[in-house]
């Protein structure tokens, strides 16, 4: 928590209150530990919600995902259409700027959420009512509360210890799970 704090006490009050989320980027280092876990593959559809500058569902994308970027932030989601372009990806990746509270989530096949455990724990519902049982949900360092991960990986970058968490929806979220061979 007190890394959190950190990173919160660099940002700028008015961005802060301005949006509900600081936006921190994903370690490169940690992205291919990411992709790995999330089993990223042709066929997916990759959801990043708040995907800042794209790196992440770039990266599914070079593993033959259909992307989808989901942010709030104008100059973020610019930064991420540049950098897919760059990275010659920009045809696999549907663009949004746009709150991801207000995005459909059923055609997902993995999302991949760097956000806040009360984040989390708010999109929750949202999750449980449109994403579709077998979708791999993976969280950076902030769990889902009251969803049982499926597996977790913890890695030390830049002096820090992260946490990589996989949940399956259907397993996770429930008191009856259902079976699955994902893992």
């Amino acid at each position: 928590m007190r890394i959190v704090l950190g990173w919160l006490a660099i940002l700028p009050l008015h961005q802060y209150e301005k949006y509900d989320v600081p936006w921190v980027p994903t370690r490169r280092e940690l992205i291919r530990h990411i992709i790995r876990i999330a089993g990223v593959g042709p066929g997916d559809v990759f959801y990043d919600l708040g995907c800042g500058d794209g790196r992440v569902v770039i990266e599914a994308a070079k593993h033959g995902a259909r992307g989808v970027c989901i942010e709030i932030r104008p100059d973020l989601i610019k930064e991420a259409m540049k950098n897919a372009k760059k990275e010659n990806v920009y045809e696999r990746i549907e663009f949004i700027n746009a709150d991801f509270y207000t995005q459909d989530l059923s055609k997902a096949t993995i999302i991949y959420m760097y956000l806040l455990t009360r984040v989390n724990a708010s999109l929750k519902p949202k999750l449980e009512r449109e994403a579709r049982v077998g979708t791999r949900i993976i969280t950076l360092d902030f769990e889902i509360p009251g969803w049982r991960p499926v597996h977790v990986e913890k890695h030390y970058t830049g002096g820090l210890e992260r946490t990589i968490y996989l949940y399956i929806r259907g397993v996770s979220d429930s008191a009856n799970p259902v079976k699955t061979n994902t893992l």
